[in-house]
């Protein structure tokens, strides 16, 4: 019989934007990585099988081996669509709604969702980042962060994820940055993080009423030259990133753990710092540790 824990699993986090992939081995180890700009938007309808066959066919044509998708490749606008397993849920739960776009073989990760105040919420593959998370940090419960276009903010109770919120902070920042008033007081092109700008922008947004309200000191700053132009765009990040720190009910010294990207990460570090948080961070073999761990749970 198939044993998840030593046939070869092929780790895919298929993306809006971009496409990765991991080949894993018996003991859950990475043995090669790929990433390409194949996120879900460039494939056309029914063209994901090929495209997953291009870039990982010679991985798939290891003996016995299974393809585990997370990302939004189970999104309405994706390969197949996988529904949202309903929180709490851990790693029974998603690996019970897993889709099979090949049977036994090729499968796509459903996402979660929740209720807040009779709005629903819903995250695909952070999901996945927080059970990765959960095993390499040897821990079941925590405060799990994911930041990005949409950050996420996840609570975890006895391995399983009770409830969790999402933040639209890197989207925010893109339009205020491109689209509104403040972009003509912003350099076309963003410099290396300013740590003081961007530690002044979250001090601003944690004593502002909204970033409705703080986020035209950008423009202020700049008519009264109080702020270098090289400097303000690490101010506006530190605001936004600053304003969804503020909307969250943390209390001093609590522990966050960021899953991300190291730029990411780093600033939100820098930003918890200031609520007296202590983080921990965790970048992309989150990932990679979560497909693993659904991967033993199928057979389970």
């Amino acid at each position: 019989m198939y044993s998840a824990s030593q046939a070869p699993l092929i780790a895919v986090d298929w993306g809006t934007s971009s496409l990765r992939g991991a080949r894993l081995g018996a003991a859950g180890e990475v043995l090669e990585e790929r990433t390409f700009a194949r996120g879900i938007l460039s494939v056309a309808p029914g063209a994901f099988p090929a495209v997953l066959a291009e870039h990982f066919g010679d991985w798939m044509a290891q003996p016995d081996a299974r393809c585990l998708i997370a990302g939004m490749a189970g999104s309405r606008q994706g390969w197949v669509e996988a529904p949202y397993a309903a929180c709490p849920a851990g790693l029974a739960e998603v690996a019970a709604q897993l889709v099979w776009v090949e049977p036994a073989r090729i499968a796509i990760v459903p996402g979660l969702c929740c209720e807040h105040d009779g709005a629903p919420d819903v995250m695909r593959g952070e999901e996945t980042q927080v059970f990765g998370a959960l095993q390499l940090l040897g821990v079941d419960d925590g405060l799990f962060v994911l930041p990005g276009t949409h950050s996420k903010w996840a609570q975890v109770e006895g391995g399983r994820i009770v409830r969790f919120t999402t933040a639209m902070t890197g989207e925010f920042y893109a339009l205020l940055r491109r689209h509104s008033i403040l972009a003509r007081t912003l350099p076309d092109a963003d410099a290396a993080l300013c740590e003081a700008a961007f530690d002044a922008g979250v001090a601003q947004a944690q004593r502002s009423p909204g970033l409705l309200q703080s986020a035209f000191s950008v423009r202020t700053l700049s008519l009264f030259e109080r702020m270098p132009v090289d400097e303000r765009p690490s101010y506006l990040s530190g605001l936004v990133i600053g304003e969804e720190l503020r909307s969250q009910p943390m209390p001093a010294g609590a522990a966050v753990v960021v899953i991300g990207a190291d730029a990411l990460t780093q600033r939100y570090a820098r930003a918890l710092a200031q609520r007296g948080a202590v983080v921990r961070p965790i970048g992309a073999a989150a990932t990679w540790a979560g497909l693993r761990r659904i991967a033993t749970r199928i057979d389970a």
